[in-house]
């Protein structure tokens, strides 16, 4: 998955965002996290399946695995962010876990958007995080 994620990044950057922009159908987002650890800047390849006014909304699914995906767990200990869509200048953002009540309203769409995400739902005991990423 690192070697695809950064295949991606290597696309859209030479591309200027013209390829690699959308991927399954979805925008796709560069998040730049801060290692939990390390304090390093980290960077992930995502799909954006739902868009809440400025929000955009991104899946911390990791295929179905029983762990969180590192980048969730470095944006809950550390919210801001810098996300750059589609190939796009970065930007700071805040992201925050959808509560209970957003995720009820939201996991519809996004499974609507892509169903995969069900199917990643049922291969874990897990709750799958819904985070959104609200401008700074």
């Amino acid at each position: 998955m690192r070697t695809l994620s950064g295949v991606h990044r290597v696309i859209l950057r030479v591309s200027g965002g013209r390829l690699g922009g959308v991927l399954v159908g979805l925008p796709t987002v560069e998040l730049t996290t801060r290692g939990r650890r390390s304090g390093r800047p980290r960077v992930s390849m995502l799909t954006v399946p739902v868009q809440v006014g400025d929000a955009l909304v991104v899946v911390a699914s990791a295929g179905g695995d029983d762990r969180h995906p590192a980048w969730y767990l470095n944006l809950v200990d550390e919210p801001r962010v810098q996300v750059a869509v589609s190939g796009g200048p970065p930007r700071p953002m805040v992201a925050r876990v959808a509560t209970p009540d957003e995720r009820a309203e939201l996991w519809p769409r996004v499974t609507a958007a892509l169903s995969n995400y069900a199917e990643y739902q049922t291969r874990t005991s897990r709750v799958i995080p819904l985070v959104l990423l609200e401008p700074a």
